[in-house]
């Protein structure tokens, strides 16, 4: 018989103040786009790690927080309503609004900043794969937090399991299962976190796409790694045999992603002899 870890309880909701709710994964949301905006502003000030590549600005990227939010926030809903539960949300479209209900899906937020930063890069004039090699960068904040915010919502559970930590959640039936929030939390967030750091640092930044590649791939091995642990979505259920529907979605990222990764090695890098220009700080 194994231990089982009683689920904790938690408040959804982490500040109130009168009719005004906050709630834990709209905190996530926040603290994933303000770190990775920091994180941004110190890779762009690093004028080694780009040697004479052109990058975006300071300023560039300080304009760049509400189209990447905007991509993230409508990307991600419309892939939720779509690809996970199209059928419910064309009985009740109204819902498909109400985005304090929770509800995002990762691949179609994904898109989303595809979109807002090809737009973005079109009207500021800066390379649009400088800015996905930084974002490749800082993402994975965003998916942390995201991940620990399902964990306290007890939403996204794992699938019946007897180790020692396996959990009982709300709402999950009486069988223990892996939290998988938390597996998926140290995978794509502070795994993808550190492989992405560690290659910036060692220069892939000199490489154009480089991070941007290895950021496609890293995440999609290690979102496929994490369904064989979590519960597919109850209404789509297994595509075929094991398969899930994060697992077909995040196929193409492996493959697209280990591509860009063999044309960025394949080109050659950036030198240091002529250093682009440092960012300009945004004017106060």
């Amino acid at each position: 018989m194994s231990l089982v870890i009683p689920f904790p309880t938690f408040d959804p909701v982490a500040i109130s103040v009168g009719p005004l709710a906050i709630r834990w994964y709209a905190l996530a949301y926040i603290a994933g786009i303000l770190l990775g905006w920091i994180y941004a502003r110190w890779i762009a000030r690093q004028v080694s790690l780009w040697g004479a590549r052109p990058r975006p600005s300071l300023r560039d990227l300080d304009d760049l927080v509400t189209w990447v939010t905007i991509g993230i926030v409508v990307g991600g809903r419309l892939g939720f309503v779509l690809v996970y539960n199209p059928m419910y949300y064309s009985s009740h479209p109204m819902e498909a609004l109400m985005l304090w209900q929770g509800g995002m899906a990762f691949h179609g937020g994904l898109l989303g900043v595809i979109v807002a930063v090809i737009l973005f890069s079109r009207a500021r004039g800066v390379s649009a794969v400088a800015v996905f090699d930084i974002l490749a960068a800082v993402v994975p904040f965003g998916l942390l937090f995201g991940r620990i915010a399902n964990f306290i919502n007890g939403e996204l559970w794992g699938r019946p399991a007897d180790v020692p930590w396996a959990m009982v959640f709300p709402g999950a039936g009486p069988e223990p299962r892996h939290p998988s929030q938390l597996y998926q939390a140290g995978l794509e967030g502070i795994g993808l976190l550190v492989l992405v750091g560690v290659a910036v640092r060692l220069g892939a930044l000199r490489r154009p796409g480089l991070a941007l590649g290895l950021f496609g791939a890293g995440y999609g091995l290690a979102r496929i790694i994490g369904e064989q642990f979590r519960m597919p979505d109850a209404q789509l259920g297994f595509l075929f045999g094991p398969v899930t529907m994060g697992m077909l979605l995040s196929l193409p990222m492996v493959i697209v992603g280990g591509l860009v990764i063999v044309i960025a090695l394949r080109r050659p890098a950036y030198g240091a002899e002529a250093p682009a220009p440092a960012a300009p700080e945004a004017p106060h």
